[in-house]
């Protein structure tokens, strides 16, 4: 189980060089919200620029210096800002090489500078989900509850980077989205909570590709199994046979890893004869 340490004297310094905590917390931010709200009047950034005592625009400046770090917003043309530290540079790097730890850690510190901010507030993680934490005690309740926090934040991730939307449909209901392993959970324990092992899937597109009815290639383009190509159904024909060779929508951060996608082609797509 992760544990958070005691915050540090000087950890929240309203100025001069930011923290580690300071920065933690604001990459946690930047992974989890689209790249269009990252600015002084969103409501998130003046509730978490008051947690960690910075301003917001101070905040919102510092968001966008991790944006000039980030290849998939580089890629397209957009800069960020520039000015991204060697701290800033540490942070990414630290969360790429270990999500879980990061993801964990960060929410733990968030709720409670939220429980310090306002001792008579309930900080308990949010769960949605039909068992209840109340039903769990002792280790059992702080492993359930961390599971549920990294599968937020995952989500979070990756709708956000994908606008929102399937990035093969376009449907932007939430409730009928997924945020889809490309490796799936089981194979690969350090990229579990990687946005980039993620896609947003509408539910059905997602078990298409979850059980491999469906992949992409390296130039992120639909590629359907001859399994799925077979099928005499009118289903089929109006909904899975359109979309092969589309190009998906491209996320705007975390754009899905080769590596990734060629090992769910080589073990999960159950391929072209």
């Amino acid at each position: 189980m992760t544990t958070v340490s005691p915050i540090p004297p000087n950890a929240l310094s309203s100025s001069g060089n930011w923290t580690k905590e300071q920065l933690k917390l604001a990459f946690h931010y930047y992974c989890q919200t689209p790249f269009g709200k990252l600015h002084s009047r969103n409501p998130e950034i003046i509730e978490l620029a008051s947690l960690i005592g910075r301003t917001p625009s101070a905040l919102a400046m510092k968001l966008v210096n991790f944006a000039s770090l980030d290849p998939s917003i580089t890629s397209t043309g957009r800069k960020g800002l520039k000015g991204a530290s060697n701290l800033d540079r540490e942070i990414w790097d630290e969360f790429h090489a270990d999500w879980d730890r990061l993801a964990v850690e960060c929410e733990k510190l968030r709720q409670h500078l939220i429980q310090d901010h306002a001792p008579t507030k309930d900080a308990s993680v949010e769960v949605n989900d039909d068992i209840a934490i109340e039903n769990f005690t002792g280790e059992t309740r702080q492993v359930f509850i961390e599971q549920r926090i990294k599968q937020a934040f995952f989500r979070r991730a990756v709708l956000s980077s994908y606008r929102g939307r399937c990035c093969i449909s376009g449907v932007s209901e939430t409730r009928l989205l997924v945020a889809s392993h490309i490796v799936p959970w089981s194979k690969d324990k350090a990229n579990r909570l990687n946005p980039s092992n993620g896609l947003c899937l509408s539910a059905i597109h997602d078990k298409a590709f979850d059980t491999g009815l469906i992949t992409l290639s390296d130039d992120l383009r639909v590629i359907l199994s001859d399994e799925l190509r077979r099928r005499d159904e009118v289903f089929i024909k109006n909904v899975f046979l359109p979309i092969e060779n589309q190009m998906i929508e491209a996320p705007e951060r975390f754009a899905p890893s080769i590596e990734f996608l060629s090992y769910h082609r080589n073990h999960v797509f159950v391929g072209r004869q």
